[in-house]
């Protein structure tokens, strides 16, 4: 067992849930999710399988694309429904032209402070766990990229956007901060998650009923997970040089990192620039991984 499953996660269950539905299935083989998804959540979660799992940093770096749904004149204090909702009194109704307007300020490189309920860890302890207790909680604000973000429905009170954004964005912190810069509030009441990077909701294995044979089916090839970088097809004694640890020499500049393929397109390891001219392997996979 090597490679990705591209999974659709139901509303209820944890990121857990399902890595752990698909580990009752791969035993003894590891598995591990990329991307965590509240319970509130759907949509696709990557779980990659055996080996794989240390790809699981280069499937978090890809960009992800929601449809979130929010309604506005509310808040609470997990930014979404599940906790208890306030409606605010006197709460500005924004029209679609000043919402539409107010959207560019959130788009780029934008300092967002996570939602008091997150996993964020305060002190060795997560968020959610401090704010569960009564503690007052308030975390820094940090950089995270938004790479769009598009109406696709508004109705008061209800907002649905379709936002594509990198790792560590939380969509209930961009929610609330778009309707405070509106005069009003806004809870998260659904979120699917409709891609990451290529791999796409139309394409992702419901779990609820999820079989072994359809994971062996469905197993996708783990160097999807690090499409994204430059590829060296390596000489047999290149690859036996790099699983005994040793440095290569290969032509390839302008890049820190490199994916080591053989001939017939197996998955070597990654490599890292050693010395001038050099490449020396960062992750070394099993004689048995394919791509």
């Amino acid at each position: 067992m090597f490679g990705i499953l591209n999974i659709n996660k139901p509303a209820g269950w944890t990121s857990r849930d399902a890595v752990n539905r698909v580990q009752g299935l791969v035993r003894p083989a590891k598995v591990g999710h990329a991307g965590t998804l509240d319970p509130l959540a759907t949509g696709v979660l990557v779980v990659c399988v055996g080996p794989a799992t240390r790809l699981i940093e280069y499937v978090q770096r890809m960009p992800k694309n929601y449809v979130a749904t929010f309604q506005l004149g509310v808040t609470s204090p997990s930014d979404d429904t599940e906790l208890e909702t306030t409606s605010l009194v006197s709460a500005a109704v924004p029209t679609i032209a000043e919402i539409g307007a107010a959207l560019p300020h959130f788009i780029g490189d934008i300092e967002q402070r996570p939602p008091k309920y997150s996993a964020v860890k305060v002190r060795g302890r997560r968020a959610y766990d401090l704010a569960r207790k009564g503690n007052d909680v308030e975390l820094a604000a940090r950089t995270v990229a938004i790479h769009s973000i598009d109406i696709l429905r508004y109705e008061y009170p209800e907002l649905v956007l379709d936002i594509s954004c990198g790792s560590g964005t939380y969509i209930r912190s961009l929610g609330r901060d778009l309707a405070e810069s509106l005069d009003t509030g806004a809870v998260m009441s659904a979120l699917e998650r409709t891609a990451i990077g290529d791999f796409g909701l139309t394409q992702a294995l419901p779990v609820d009923n999820l079989s072994r044979e359809q994971v062996e089916s469905r197993l996708q090839p783990a160097v999807r997970a690090i499409a994204a970088l430059a590829p060296i097809r390596l000489t047999n004694d290149q690859v036996a040089a790099i699983r005994c640890g040793r440095a290569i020499h290969v032509e390839l500049c302008g890049t820190d990192e490199a994916v080591g393929l053989t001939s017939a397109g197996e998955l070597v390891a990654i490599l890292r620039p050693g010395d001038p001219g050099a490449w020396k392997p960062k992750i070394v996979f099993p004689v048995a991984a394919t791509s």
